[in-house]
């Protein structure tokens, strides 16, 4: 399998809460991830499709897995049930807490940065992209 002819699946922003959640793909104790639709909707990228495959990179920018989404929902943030929550393997032990710290992670600057909205925000109705995932291989 050759990992360079994968697209790119990047986990936070490089740094320690990349690290943790690669950590936690290796280990198996994460499969499931959440990102925002707008996010695709402002880089004009098609959403994930089930069967994609795509190269899990590192801080340091290294290609260290490869995983294939077995699902692919959207739903709102309100609606984010808590077996995703739990699969995402961050330790987050109810919908709640895993709201708290998502919203804190998409608030921040350098999502703000990234959407080109530095007031964006995110309420129940913001539009979430639920992925389940397995890992395939691993370097």
């Amino acid at each position: 399998m050759n990992l360079d002819d994968l697209p790119l699946a990047e986990f936070a922003f490089p740094g320690p809460l990349r690290d943790k959640l690669v950590a936690a793909i290796l280990s198996g104790a994460k499969s499931s991830t959440s990102s925002l639709v707008l996010g695709y909707e402002c880089a004009n990228e098609p959403l994930p499709q089930v069967g994609q495959r795509s190269a899990v990179v590192d801080s340091e920018g290294r290609r260290v897995a490869v995983i294939e989404l077995t699902e692919v929902r959207v739903v709102r943030l309100a609606d984010v049930d808590l077996q995703h929550a739990l699969d995402e393997g961050e330790g987050d032990e109810s919908v709640a807490q895993w709201r708290a710290g998502h919203e804190a992670f998409w608030q921040s600057e350098e999502v703000r940065a990234e959407l080109g909205d530095p007031g964006f925000t995110v309420d129940d109705d913001t539009l979430v992209l639920a992925e389940r995932f397995r890992l395939v291989h691993t370097v």
